[in-house]
């Protein structure tokens, strides 16, 4: 088949104020005509450097393409002039930005914004240009296309404006698709969704794709050949069932193992690569990889190993062929024992926790009041968390899942007292924190910490780590200078760093090293209940592996407390004894971890955890997706909320809400008809 794309030898350099840094070095790859090719790797392992490359939006962050050749259907676009380049963008390639709303200029219309694509590169009128916009949003499955096409930017959802820049960047009918981590900040619904409608518009219009991912999961759906890299080189080159089937890169194996799945041993630590991806500016000698490989020998601190083929792909490692060999006589091992059976009907529970409750949530209320008229009989509200009550067990982990807009966050938030509740209880060893006086609740925060999402986003940036750990000493314990310095020191090794980091500034450090320091801040007080809201969601997955296994550590060793949030499910069954699953506000199934995902009752649920991509190319199955997107929670469906989107909705789910109640033996479910 012809190349569609062919990289040769591409190498980018970026000027910094210490000098010009290499960003990606000796990258060669091609993609034929209406294939699909994934490269995944870490973050800073040059994916999205590669990307940018390739569409030339180097040029604009002080980039340059130093050697090599990048050539798009006969056309090298290495040293093309802006106009000329203008020219092809959109046209003949297009890209997908991992967030769509840094791509729309929010003070224009979503459908302006397309029409103005299709007018810089087809000859047609305005009225054709916006006749093919609402095709276009039509077909990318935006409902109501007539509405979303005069809405701006921050009127979308994250899904519905996904959608939107799916439909610009195929306003022209590109041969070639770049979609960079174009779900990774989606739930796992919408995710599936928008994969789903990359696959269909591929086949229907032809293109290629060069995906980036992290999410090897999502490679195995998607991929024809995976690509992966670390600390700016191709490290591995292979289609994508002989990559999943024996890894040839200490690497990719590494990537491989830490995939947790939803067979995955919860009494076991998940596996992760030691260490992080090191800085562009401090590259080690030899092979980059070395200092994290466990085959490492003395050639691989000395010298780097070149590309090659080996037994039909291309691989960077001089122990390949020894760690085939290896994993070869492994599996064999593996395959000779005896297999005894799991009944899946009856698991022993892994958790070993207090049946006294740290924790009780009762009709727990929170509403936000639209407009200003507070005062009006008729106002309306964003009933964000609606009637809720569940308890939590001293030493249990409590997983809550749910798609964004469901109520999550903002339940986490009123329990810690960071918001008042509307109504209900929340009452904490014993007290309703809601009576405490504001003296009160501040001696009790102490026993109750969080540990955010974005670590970065929630600390001074100008504050050394230090003084960011050390402030809950000051505030609650007024410690001197030297016990603060002792005890943030004792609690830096605690979670995997270095003394020597007390002096260091949060933007020295990687997103896995922010999540410890974040972690180290919310234990630094030695708290009963710990609030981890997505902590894990925007890391890559060997890097969420480490910090699972710190929190299961921390929990083990002081008896702490979690409510886990997330919207990856494989990595809240790994950790929870107990899963709350909430749509629109309210709770709408509770269990067990492993009775959760085996025996799903809620219809809501078991679409979820049908929508979770599975790494393993050799599995196909037909996936259940949710379809549509969560209603907004100022005007919520009649009877059962879910019953909009239910494929086993009836009349009765239209008019009468379900109650929740117990189906087995702390089973509980909301649904007229469970599954």
């Amino acid at each position: 088949m012809e190349k569609l794309l062919d990289i040769q030898q591409l190498k980018v350099d970026f000027t910094k104020k210490v000098g010009e840094v290499t960003a990606i070095k000796d990258v060669t790859l091609h993609i034929q005509a209406g294939e699909t090719v994934c490269i995944v790797g870490e973050s800073g392992s040059g994916k999205t450097v590669t990307s940018k490359a390739i569409m030339r939006l180097i040029d604009y962050e002080n980039g340059k393409i130093s050697d090599g050749s990048i050539v798009l259907d006969g056309i090298d676009l290495t040293h093309l002039t802006n106009k000329k380049l203008r020219s092809i963008r959109g046209k003949k390639m297009a890209m997908i930005f991992q967030e769509p709303m840094a791509a729309f200029d929010p003070v224009f219309t979503i459908g302006s914004q397309i029409i103005e694509t299709i007018l810089e590169h087809k000859q047609s009128s305005k009225s054709e240009a916006k006749e093919r916009a609402l095709y276009l949003l039509k077909r990318v499955g935006i409902s109501a296309a007539e509405i979303r096409f005069n809405q701006y930017p921050n009127e979308l959802s994250g899904g519905m404006l996904q959608r939107a820049m799916i439909a610009m960047a195929l306003a022209c009918g590109p041969d070639l698709v770049i979609a960079d981590e174009p779900t990774t900040a989606l739930d796992v619904t919408i995710q599936a969704q928008i994969l789903h409608l990359l696959q269909e518009l591929k086949e229907e219009m032809g293109m290629s794709i060069l995906l980036i991912t992290h999410d090897m999961g999502v490679a195995a759906e998607m991929a024809d050949r995976i690509i992966v890299m670390y600390a700016g080189r191709i490290v591995e080159h292979a289609n994508v069932n002989d990559l999943f089937e024996m890894p040839h890169h200490p690497y990719t194996y590494g990537l491989l193992q830490s995939i947790t799945t939803l067979d995955s041993d919860r009494s076991k630590e998940l596996y992760s690569i030691k260490g992080s991806i090191p800085a562009l500016s401090d590259l080690p000698n030899g092979c980059e990889f070395h200092p994290r490989c466990p085959y490492a020998a003395e050639r691989c601190f000395i010298e780097a190993p070149p590309l090659v083929e080996v037994n039909n792909r291309q691989t960077a490692c001089w122990h390949a062929e020894e760690i085939v060999d290896k994993h070869i006589r492994e599996q064999s091992v593996v395959e000779t024992k005896v297999k005894v059976p799991i009944q899946k009907d009856f698991l022993p529970s892994q958790s070993k926790h207090s049946s006294e409750s740290l924790l009780e949530i009762q009709g727990l209320s929170k509403y936000y009041p639209i407009g200003k008229n507070v005062f009006s009989r008729n106002q309306s509200y964003i009933r964000a968390v609606d009637n809720v009550s569940f308890s939590i067990k001293k030493g249990e982990t409590f997983g809550l899942v749910g798609e964004s807009g469901s109520g999550k966050s903002t339940l986490g938030r009123v329990l810690l007292q960071l918001e008042k509740l509307t109504s209900g209880k929340v009452i904490f060893q014993g007290q309703d924190l809601s009576k405490l006086s504001s003296k009160a609740l501040r001696e009790k925060r102490k026993d109750m910490q969080l540990i955010y999402q974005d670590p970065y986003g929630s600390v001074n940036p100008r504050w050394r780590v230090g003084d960011i750990i050390g402030e809950p000493l000051q505030v609650h314990e007024n410690s001197s200078n030297k016990e603060k310095q002792d005890r943030v020191q004792e609690l830096l090794e605690l979670v995997g760093l270095s003394k020597s980091d007390y002096d260091r500034y949060p933007h020295e450090f990687s997103g896995g090293q922010r999540q410890r320091i974040a972690i180290a801040r919310a234990i630094a007080l030695n708290p009963q209940f710990v609030l981890a809201d997505e902590a894990v969601s925007a890391l890559d997955v060997s890097v969420q592996a480490q910090i699972v296994n710190l929190l299961q550590n921390l929990q083990r060793k002081w008896e702490l407390t979690y409510l886990f949030i997330g919207h990856g499910l494989n990595i809240v069954r790994h950790i929870s004894d107990r899963i709350g699953v909430m749509y629109l506000g309210q709770l709408v199934e509770m269990a067990s971890s492993e009775e959760l995902f085996l025996h799903p009752a809620h219809h809501y649920t078991k679409g979820l955890i049908e929508s979770i991509p599975i790494a393993n190319p050799t599995l196909s199955r037909e996936r259940i997706t949710i379809q549509g997107e969560i209603p907004s929670p100022a005007n919520p469906p009649t009877g059962c909320r879910f019953h909009t989107r239910c494929p086993a909705a009836t009349a009765r789910c239209r008019e009468e809400q379900p109650i929740f109640r117990e189906i087995h033996s702390g089973h509980w479910v909301a649904c007229h008809d469970p599954a």
